[in-house]
């Protein structure tokens, strides 16, 4: 094994060298400036505000929903909680002697694949990894660019087609999982005979249904669909189906207006199933709006980990970093998903190579992460086919005022037999 400290002198090279051929070349570059030609994102001198002042720095991007987004409520908590997971890595010592920045490089993309682009072409030449990527269509719009780099990123957002790309380090259970397992679930917990997915187009939208289309089918279940558009006011033929079909269980993959919107207005004319959502679909304050008592009664969520209030060391780490602050699942989310990025850096480190390419070596080298109890060890493997590694595992819990984020769990993690056994060769939208 060789050891970290070690190779700091390597990576010092090349950034002098780098800024050697820069001042010959006449260019009249800083060092700082030279120093993504040879290790993009690496630099010898310390991160501004350094918690260790004899460390290098590793900056790392992050490209959220921050101002004006559909999802700005989610990205900004996410970045909160990642740059507060970072810093406290730095105040545990940092990785390979060197401190991370995810303070410099945070861009907002509006959730918006033209913006997106754009601000990662600012950043990228700056950075060695991304340390968010929000959004699946966004993600999308540069990742011909990150595979020409090798330039590793983090989403926020869980399609099953990033267990096909090589430079995402995604972590949790896809959306065509969750759905699988929420299927599942109904048929184990209320006999659910029949199945009415309702969701958005686009890749969200279109791999909840296809999973809980595909755990119809392996069931033996009545499956139906109903594609919605996005706004409240848009969801009169959602319930109108519903009420008209009366299915056991109806798979939500919406935003939270309308499910709150869905979800009140049937079971107000009528309806007498259940409903099932992937983790998208909820946020705290519905337990504030007029279809809080039928969510309450009717309405289940499937997430990929446990909500901030569990009992482990990394939910207790994440709480103690945090401070005062509002309680919010999309807290946890931005604190869960950093920990197979720091994985892979550590990794690499040990392998004497932080550049890109060594990173992205490294990342195929991981086949377990310490989540600090967040998400099994098994979640982070990152080493074998999208079959073999791809994460199968969720968690359902339900509305209930008591809880912090408005949510109780109410199963541990959990692989349904159509999860547990589907064959990942392709991702799941298109699949069935």
């Amino acid at each position: 094994m060789v050891s970290v400290r070690s190779d700091r002198p390597r990576i010092r090279a090349l950034l002098a060298g780098a800024a050697l051929l820069a001042g010959l070349a006449g260019c009249g570059f800083t060092a700082d400036e030279a120093a993504p030609a040879a290790v993009p994102g690496v630099t010898a001198e310390p991160c501004p505000n350094a918690v260790n002042r004899d460390h290098g720095c590793i900056y790392l991007g992050i490209i959220s929903d921050l101002t004006k987004g559909p999802f700005k409520g989610l990205g900004v908590p996410m970045v909160t909680a990642q740059k507060a997971f970072w810093d406290r890595v730095n105040r545990q010592g940092g990785i390979g002697g060197y401190d991370i920045d995810v303070h410099t490089y945070v861009r907002d993309n509006e959730y918006d694949p033209a913006v997106h682009r754009r601000v990662y072409t600012e950043i990228k030449d700056k950075v060695l990894a991304l340390a968010q990527s929000l959004g699946t269509p966004t993600t999308e719009a540069i990742l011909d660019d990150l595979r020409a780099a090798r330039m590793v990123a983090v989403p926020a957002s869980y399609p099953s087609r990033w267990e096909f790309e090589d430079v995402i380090l995604e972590s949790g259970a896809s959306y065509c999982f969750e759905s699988m397992n929420a299927i599942d679930y109904a048929v184990e917990a209320f006999e659910a005979e029949s199945v009415l997915a309702v969701y958005y187009a686009g890749d969200y939208g279109a791999e909840g249904a296809a999973g809980a289309r595909l755990a119809a089918l392996a069931r033996g279940l009545r499956f139906s669909e109903l594609e919605t558009r996005q706004g409240a006011a848009e969801q009169a033929e959602a319930v109108r189906t519903i009420v008209q079909r009366q299915p056991d269980v109806v798979m939500l993959t919406v935003g939270p207006a309308e499910t709150a919107e869905i979800v009140g207005k049937a079971v107000a004319a009528g309806y007498r199933g259940r409903f099932m959502g992937n983790n998208p679909t909820w946020v705290k304050t519905l337990l504030k709006s007029p279809a809080a008592e039928a969510l309450k009664a009717r309405y289940m969520l499937v997430a990929p980990w446990k909500t901030f209030s569990t009992d482990s060391p990394g939910h207790t780490a994440m709480r103690l970093a945090l401070g005062r602050v509002q309680p919010d699942d999309t807290l946890t989310s931005g604190w869960a998903f950093s920990y197979p990025l720091k994985a892979v850096l550590e990794k690499a480190a040990a392998n004497g190579d932080l550049t890109r390419q060594g990173v992205y070596e490294a990342l195929g080298q991981v086949t377990t992460v310490d989540y600090e109890g967040m998400l099994p060890r098994k979640a982070g493997d990152f080493s074998g086919t999208p079959n073999a590694a791809a994460y199968r595992e969720s968690v359902v819990t339900r509305p209930d005022e008591r809880e912090f984020t408005g949510v109780r769990t109410i199963t541990d993690f959990t692989a349904g037999p159509t999860a547990t056994g589907h064959n990942l060769v392709k991702p799941c939208h298109g699949a069935a």
